[in-house]
């Protein structure tokens, strides 16, 4: 039955069935939703009410919580939350629809909360503007007019059919039209309408607003400059994939990503700016074609994640092509006192990167437009991101730049900082055992193992293995591009029958032997030695002959 009729002092009271209180918030919680994403989509793509939720909740988590949904689901972290979040309205929709059988004011009210927290996560945002407030409260007015036309409906009383056994199913409307049709119409329509706005909010938001049409064009633009410096070629001796290792340039498709954006920001390149101010003599304003103008270089570097575990793989290398950030801050007239270069992205996320680090000679540090032969990938900040070689990527590697500030540590926290990661964050050095797979059950005979080492800037000398608690044994090391990258190395052991945990080490140019003392990546990346369990059938351990050596570096490939 649609509707149930109860006697009430006055006449007759008519009350929802279950069915359709909670269809009716549901339906009000959708419309909101879909009309607030379309708004935002036109005017201001972040300020989805969905979206600015689900960056509230990642802003306002333990750490520990945010650290467990980067471990447990990787860059898969926030589909997880956004679907967590649709769940979760659904679940409320449902309580709030049917706590509004009785009191119709209750389902109203749980839609207007919805709303004024969708306005309360934008108004606590990094940086809130008015236009950023016009999704939300769409949504606010579109859910609260939705749920009570529909909700006036589902009550309004009607004539009844004589001979009828329930006025839920002959009630009728004044012109005579059963109010299960006039309601069901009412229901489809507003599922319709919001089917089309959300879809027609999606197609808006995932078209970028002309993001493809710029990022063609800045690629074209950068593959007919005249670069002033250009990267070293990958020799095929820097890679050992026929061992397991990853290639050596890591495809754009394939390079990891971690940042706290739920919407990637969207913004043409021509339409870009970046302001530099602060401690500094003088405030520039750049855009792309500025940066253009200056000598382009090309660099390649292995960026890498301070949340990476031992073993893990978030590393990545590439070529970047872009402009030295050094000589435009000393053109700014960088401030003695300015020990920290704080950088804002375009969704108001925060680094503070060391300016002496930048300003080191030799450092490298970029304000990167190019990625492996193209335009920065939007997921990966186009247009332009910051890359500071040897510093983890939460305090060097902003994505969708928007502002550099000269300041110092003590003036300016920033995001990460704020939740217990350290002020500074050089990166450590750091090996990985690619091959073989753990668990694996290998034939008698001998095993090739191999992996990767990085220790930027200073570089990878040596890499150790060891099956067991055996003597360490010297690695055979690849080519080495440059010290910003990572090396490649690879091995060959004897198993005995059995289980064996095969351990690696690596060394850097310095001399510092990567230690095995294991800590988490919180507050300043990880610590410890990778190892891997297989079961063989011999045991000795060995490093390739000059026979192995000679087919490594005429078969490998760089890339």
């Amino acid at each position: 039955m649609l509707t149930e009729n109860r006697t009430a002092g006055n006449g007759p009271l008519v009350l929802p069935s279950r069915s359709v209180a909670i269809l009716v918030e549901l339906l009000a919680i959708a419309a909101a939703v879909a009309s607030g994403h379309l708004v935002a989509a036109l005017v201001a793509p972040a300020s989805s009410p969905f979206v600015a939720v689900g960056d509230a909740v990642v802003r306002l988590s333990p750490q520990p919580v945010v650290e467990f949904a980067k471990s447990a689901f990787g860059t898969a972290d926030k589909p997880v939350l956004l679907t967590g979040i649709g769940v979760l309205l659904v679940l409320l929709g449902a309580v709030a629809g049917l706590a509004a059988r009785r009191r119709a004011v209750v389902g109203t009210a749980a839609v207007a909360v919805l709303g004024l927290l969708a306005v309360a996560a934008v108004l606590t945002g990094p940086v809130p503007t008015a236009t950023d407030l016009a999704g939300p409260v769409v949504a606010l007015v579109v859910g609260v007019a939705v749920q009570r036309g529909l909700d006036g409906l589902a009550r309004r009383p009607g004539t009844t059919r004589t001979g009828g056994g329930g006025a839920g199913d002959g009630a009728r409307d004044g012109d005579g039209v059963p109010r299960r049709t006039v309601l069901a119409g009412a229901s489809a329509a507003v599922a319709a309408g919001t089917l089309v706005v959300g879809g027609t909010g999606l197609a808006l938001s995932s078209a970028g607003s002309g993001i493809a049409a710029s990022r063609a064009a800045l690629t074209g633009r950068l593959a007919a400059a005249t670069l002033a410096e250009t990267a070293r070629p990958v020799p095929a001796s820097a890679a050992f994939p026929q061992l397991g290792t990853v290639p050596f340039v890591t495809p754009n498709a394939d390079f990891y990503r971690i940042d706290v954006a739920l919407t990637i920001p969207a913004v043409r390149a021509e339409d870009w700016s970046l302001r530099v101010h602060g401690r500094v003599g003088r405030e520039l304003v750049l855009t792309v074609d500025d940066l253009l103008r200056r000598p382009l270089v090309q660099r390649t570097i292995t960026m890498t994640c301070v949340s990476n575990t031992v073993g893990g793989n978030l590393v990545s290398t590439a070529d970047f092509v872009g402009v030295e950030l050094a000589p435009l801050l000393l053109e700014a007239g960088v401030d003695p006192a300015a020990d920290q270069i704080v950088s804002t992205s375009r969704d108001g996320w925060t680094a503070g990167t060391p300016t002496a680090t930048v300003l080191e000679p030799g450092r490298g540090a970029l304000l990167a437009l190019g990625m492996n032969g193209e335009a920065l990938p939007v997921e990966h900040g186009f247009p332009v991101r910051m890359v500071v070689p040897g510093l983890y990527g939460y305090v060097s590697a902003t994505k969708w730049l928007a502002d550099i500030e000269l300041t110092t540590f003590a003036e300016r926290s920033v995001y990460w900082r704020d939740r217990g990661w350290a002020e500074r964050a050089p990166i450590k050095t750091q090996c990985r055992i690619d091959a073989p797979v753990g668990f694996s059950r290998l034939p008698a005979g001998r095993v090739q193992v191999a992996g990767v080492a990085w220790a930027q800037p200073v570089g990878i000398t040596a890499v150790e293995v060891r099956a067991d608690d055996g003597p360490w044994v010297r690695a055979e090391l690849a080519t080495e591009v440059n010290p910003n990258t990572w090396r490649m190395w690879g091995a060959e052991l004897d198993l005995s029958p059995g289980s064996h945990t095969l351990t690696a080490r690596a060394t850097d140019r310095r001399g510092l032997v990567q230690t095995d003392v294991r800590v988490d990546p919180i507050p300043d990346g990880a610590t410890g030695w990778p190892s891997t369990i297989v079961t063989g059938d011999c045991f000795k351990i060995g490093v390739f002959g000059p026979t192995r050596r000679a087919e490594v570096r005429r078969d490998g490939h760089g890339q």
